[in-house]
């Protein structure tokens, strides 16, 4: 008997999703055992053709990281979705955006100035990325590069999501057993459990009921307590509005949650759940003692959407057009 194909494929992201496989250490022997990895280009010598070359559907399951920036992202993912079975998005880039989603504060043409036209680039001539390049052998072509930054769902038809910046090995280990015994969940979980960070955090029992939070501070600021709720120290920590399951390893590294699980499934948007979360416990009674408060918050859309910002109700900042359109 055949073993279950198993794909993986990197898109806009780190590596470091393709670097928690590794990360299974022996774990991923019985993996190799139990699969045949069918395509994996970044470990392996596979080619696009390899995957053209396959039946619709003859693929088990795609693991599919990093967020969709370019054309080329697009073709693949839509292919392997057609050749896939299960497609799982594989880490925060894939599941909500993650850091290259942050990319969503401007477009390709303030991207593309920012690059080429600054001093630090020696670009006299102002010569931008082209998609075509005729040559006297032929066109030359790269993928688009496109305005906004996607998830992956949506661009594709996503099954599972396995969340995190990267996926802990216990998630991915639970997430490739319940596939191989046919024990999954229902179409678009997202494997991990469903209640907020907060709710497993090992400083819970020192948070008070209500935080009359008088000041922000950066964490750069001040040398925090490894025992005290970061709120309660004015440390911004997402946790509130942030899934558990990643073992809390920003926590136990004396650092807040940046937020890169995701919201649970009762949270439409998990930085504007945040920001009325935070508002909430202002210990403030004018509008210029909440101003003093929130002046540490310099760069609010790296706070609160630092992972989720395509995958949030915003998705993009709306830029405006020449003549203020």
């Amino acid at each position: 008997m055949s073993k279950p194909k198993v794909a993986f494929y990197w898109n806009a992201s780190c590596g470091g999703c393709e670097e928690a496989v590794v990360d299974l250490a022996e774990d991923i022997l019985t993996v190799v055992e139990a699969v045949d990895i069918a395509f994996w280009p970044v470990a392996l010598d596979f080619k696009r053709s390899d995957v053209e070359a396959m039946a619709d559907g003859e693929i088990a399951v795609s693991f599919i990281n990093g967020a969709i920036r370019t054309s080329e992202q697009a073709e693949m993912v839509t292919m392997l979705r057609r050749k896939s079975q299960l497609v799982v998005a594989f880490g925060s880039c894939a599941h909500i955006g993650g850091i290259p989603g942050l990319a969503n504060v401007s477009d390709k043409a303030g991207i593309f100035d920012r690059v080429y036209k600054t001093e630090s680039t020696d670009n006299p001539s102002g010569t931008f990325p082209q998609t075509k390049t005729d040559i006297a052998e032929g066109t030359l072509t790269l993928p688009e590069f496109c305005d906004t930054v996607n998830t992956l769902d949506q661009v594709i038809d996503v099954d599972y999501y396995l969340p995190g910046c990267a996926p802990p090995p216990d998630l991915i280990m639970g997430a490739v057993a319940a596939i191989l015994e046919g024990k999954l969940p229902p179409k678009g979980t997202v494997l991990s459990p469903n209640k907020s960070l907060c709710s497993e955090c090992s400083r819970q029992e020192s948070k008070p009921d209500k935080i009359p939070i008088e000041k922000l501070a950066r964490v750069t600021e001040i040398s925090p307590s490894t025992d005290k709720c970061f709120l309660e120290q004015g440390l911004i920590c997402m946790g509130p509005a942030t899934r558990t399951g990643c073992g809390e390893r920003c926590i136990n590294a004396n650092m807040p949650c940046r937020g890169c699980f995701g919201p649970t499934d009762e949270v439409l948007d998990q930085g504007a759940a945040f920001i009325g979360a935070l508002a909430s416990n202002f210990d403030a009674d004018t509008p210029e003692a909440a101003d003093a408060i929130t002046e540490k918050l310099i760069d609010p859309i790296g706070i609160f959407y630092m992972y989720g910002l395509p995958s949030s109700i915003l998705k993009r900042v709306q830029r405006k057009k020449e003549g203020g359109e």
